[in-house]
């Protein structure tokens, strides 16, 4: 049976998924699509997009990696199945 603290924290996890799999569908695909457009800006001596296809990409997962795990970690800890 549901009980309206288990339904509160599932909606929680699932939003907070949802939008970690919508950044890493930006990051992973959308990003890529545009790197024809985003070479026109260039950063220390490199196009942008060469950039963001070879390394940006890449230092946003890690960046999402750790921003979800402190996420996820303090909606446990609201509903109190946090790990010791």
């Amino acid at each position: 049976m549901a009980t309206p603290d288990r339904v509160s924290y599932w909606n929680k996890t699932r939003s907070l998924m949802f939008v970690m799999l919508a950044l890493w569908v930006f990051f992973g695909y959308v990003v890529h699509m545009f790197v024809g457009a985003l070479d026109n800006i260039v950063i220390l001596g490199f196009p942008f997009g060469y950039y963001m296809a070879a390394q940006g990409s890449l230092i946003a997962f890690v960046i999402m990696l750790f921003w979800f795990a402190r996420k996820q970690n303090a909606i446990d800890e609201e509903h109190g199945v946090a790990e010791e």
